[in-house]
This record gives structure tokens, C-alpha cells and sequence, in this order.
């Protein structure tokens, strides 16, 4: 699963998450691809969950590119632990994603094949998103 090599600090606080994304809200690599509609945090796993199912999907024909990456690290204290004693410990690595950001390209099969394939990995993701290709951004 996808988290940083290292980080300047193991523990980060929550901020905020509003307006559109500034970068990454078009097409670099590929000719299709996966726009987020709303804003979220995507864990490690479901980009993970995502990733494996297009390539699936394409039967291992053309390319894929993952666009967002989990550098947030979420932290949990234990289930029943009681309040006060810090900040609990790493859980999992999120990626912030917000409206407008691509998640993912593909390029080098053929369209329905690849909204097929884009579609099957947007059920994995916990929000909407919508696909586009490069000649309508």
C-alpha cells in the first residue's frame, strides 16, 4: 500500500478542506480519466482497491496513472480509551482530494473499455466522480 518513504513529522492535524482543487484538475498523461465531484479523503487502501481493478478490468492492456497519493497521516486512539494522554497513533495515510482533482488516467485502449474500467474503479472510492477525456477539458 501507497504512504511516504518519511515525513518531517509523524502527526499532523486535521485542517481544512474547501474550494476547488488548483492543481491536478486536468489531463497530464492519459486520454481519460476520473475527476473528483466532491471533497474527501481517500485511504490508502481504497486507492489501492482502485488500482488493481482497472488493470483488471483492461486485461492488462494499456496504462494506467495514479494522480493523488496519501501523504495525511490519520491518527485514532483506541476503541473505549479514555479522553486526555495525547494523540493517538497513526491509523492510516489519506490523500486530500477536493472537486475538480483527477485521480486517474488512462490512455492506449479503446473508450467504452476504458470508462468500463474507470467506472468499476469509481465504486471502489467513497464519492462521486465523474470520467472525462481529454478532448472535453
Amino acid at each position: 500500500m501507497l504512504s511516504p518513504k518519511r515525513t518531517k513529522f509523524r502527526k499532523e492535524q486535521k485542517r481544512r478542506m474547501k474550494g476547488r482543487a488548483t492543481s491536478g484538475d486536468t489531463l497530464a498523461f492519459g486520454v481519460y480519466g476520473m475527476q473528483a465531484l466532491e471533497k474527501c479523503w481517500i485511504t490508502a487502501r481504497q486507492i489501492e482497491a482502485a488500482r488493481i481493478t482497472m488493470p483488471r478490468t483492461i486485461k492488462r492492456g494499456g496504462h494506467v496513472w495514479i494522480r493523488i497519493f496519501p501523504s495525511k497521516p490519520v491518527t485514532r486512539h483506541p476503541a473505549e480509551a479514555r479522553m486526555g494522554k495525547g494523540k493517538g497513533a497513526v491509523e492510516f495515510w489519506a490523500a486530500v482530494v477536493l472537486p475538480g482533482r483527477i485521480m486517474f488516467e488512462m490512455d492506449g485502449v479503446d473508450r467504452d473499455l476504458a470508462f468500463k474500467a474507470l467506472r468499476d474503479a469509481a465504486q471502489k472510492l467513497p464519492i462521486k466522480v465523474k470520467i472525462v477525456e481529454a478532448s472535453e477539458i
